[in-house]
């Protein structure tokens, strides 16, 4: 995370040098269109793509970690992982489910998905029929496959 950070303020100090230079090219210039405005410009137009590429793999990087923590989460509040943690209440209602279990849902969840959005997907409770997933007998709506 550090050379993202690095390279981000790297790239935003460039950027700020380039944009002072073409100033100052334009103001020696006398506000004339002149090869060194021209060239300062160019430089300019070079250090602004390259803060938005940094700026760019920054957030993809921000996002990744968010998706890595939001799931994370999900399985600790599912596996109950989250319970007796200090701070945290533990949360009434159901009861935490497998690790492998919350895996064999959200399978079965993407594959619904993938089904639904190339237009292949089944109507109702035909779907479950698709499953690859092996049932646990265990849980009332397995048993229904």
């Amino acid at each position: 995370m550090d050379n993202i950070v690095d390279s981000l303020s790297s790239a935003y100090q460039e950027f700020l040098a380039a944009a002072a230079s073409v100033l100052e090219a334009r103001e020696a210039s006398g506000a004339q269109k002149i090869a060194a405005t021209d060239a300062a410009l160019e430089n300019f137009k070079q250090h602004w793509e390259l803060f938005r590429v940094a700026c760019d793999q920054a957030e993809e990087f921000v996002e990744s970690v968010k998706q890595r923590i939001g799931s994370e989460c999900l399985v600790d509040e599912a596996t109950g992982s989250a319970v007796g943690k200090p701070g945290q209440a533990a949360a009434p209602g159901l009861p935490p489910i497998s690790a492998v279990r919350l895996e064999q849902m959200s399978k079965a969840v993407r594959c619904l998905v993938i089904e639904l959005q190339s237009g292949t997907g089944t109507a109702g409770g035909a779907a479950h029929a698709h499953s690859t997933a092996p049932f646990d007998a265990r849980f009332s709506e397995d048993a229904a496959q």
